[in-house]
């Protein structure tokens, strides 16, 4: 009988990690098919517009105000779309936008600062908007003190955010970079196609995604926020590290903290707000929320000054920005260590 019970309890065992592995591979590879089918879009996008002769203004503010964050937009929406009252599922949205903004004002921009040796900021008009960056970050982190983000807050967020895109329409001399594309009738068609396929890739894939996620939290016995805050970011944030690395070595510095700070802008309004009027945003571990928040803001905070006060950022002050990354990871992992050994006691 006890050998029985041995071998019964060492195949579960061996189910289990099965199972865990077949997850977390199925979990990478849907990020992988994520970013790639937003890269195909974007393109996509950009030639659809040449075709049709629209100007590299509106392409620009397009990729600048959209494009970056729209994986962390479809994960949002499937996240909100396959929430129930018993098993909602916006936590991960949410850890997945701290997360990702997180990153981007962190590893993203420390890299490329890394790589560029000098990011200098010589337009006012992004200088100005790191401080706008910087307030808008704190709106939802104010909707979530009553430990919920409401249909009501996320029309808030949507109109803070079409405040935003009202302010990039009216300083068109932003979009310098010419399209230069002529775009023959056949590439349309080409391009219309792989719109279409890319689009219903992302919805496919943040499905999954969210399936994944939600499957790793369970095995690991962890909050679904976690999962958001430190697996779903790294993947969603991809194409903004991609973006932010071939931007600053083509001498595009202006375009790479453009689109950084669009996407964090984005995250925080677009992203949540969709989200919450689709399935208000809840968090069962406000202890993680509160706690990436607080760095979340410092880093803003941080990134705000070294733009503001130096007009510059440098590749100390990128090693320092991803040190504090790690620094957040540490404390994370170790606040969760310890409400597991609480619940285990």
């Amino acid at each position: 009988m006890g050998i029985l019970l041995l071998i019964y309890s060492l195949s579960t065992k061996i189910n289990y990690h099965k199972m865990f592995l077949t997850d977390l591979m199925s979990f990478v590879l849907t990020c992988i098919i994520m970013v790639k089918s937003a890269e195909t879009l974007v393109g996509s996008l950009s030639r659809i517009a040449s075709y049709f002769r629209v100007t590299e203004f509106v392409v620009g503010f397009m990729i600048m105000a959209f494009a970056t964050s729209i994986p962390e937009l479809f994960t949002g929406i499937s996240s909100a779309m396959e929430s129930t009252v018993e098993s909602p599922k916006t936590s991960l949205a949410l850890g997945n936008v701290i997360g990702a903004n997180i990153i981007d004002l962190t590893l993203v921009i420390g890299i490329a600062a890394i790589l560029r040796r000098n990011i200098k900021v010589e337009t006012k008009a992004v200088r100005t908007d790191t401080v706008y960056m910087f307030l808008i970050s704190i709106l939802p982190l104010i909707l979530m003190i009553d430990h919920e983000i409401s249909r009501i807050d996320g029309v808030v967020l949507l109109f803070i955010f079409a405040i935003y895109v009202l302010r990039l329409l009216t300083q068109k001399g932003r979009f310098r970079e010419k399209i230069g594309m002529d775009i023959s009738r056949g590439e349309f068609h080409k391009n219309l196609i792989l719109f279409v396929v890319s689009i219903s890739l992302l919805f496919i894939s943040a499905h999954f995604l969210i399936e994944y996620a939600h499957a790793l939290a369970l095995e690991l016995g962890v909050p679904d926020i976690l999962i958001g805050l430190l697996m779903i970011s790294l993947g969603t944030t991809l194409p903004e590290l991609t973006f932010e690395t071939k931007a600053v070595l083509s001498e595009h510095q202006y375009m790479a903290l453009g689109d950084l700070i669009g996407s964090v802008i984005a995250n925080s309004t677009l992203v949540l707000g969709l989200t919450a009027i689709i399935f208000p945003i809840q968090t069962t571990d406000f202890v993680l929320f509160m706690t990436s928040a607080f760095f979340m803001l410092t880093i803003a905070f941080l990134f705000m000054t070294f733009i503001e006060a130096e007009k510059h950022i440098t590749w100390q002050e990128g090693i320092a920005l991803i040190f504090l990354y790690i620094l957040y990871m540490v404390v994370i992992l170790t606040i969760r260590s310890l409400e597991a050994v609480q619940t285990m006691g």
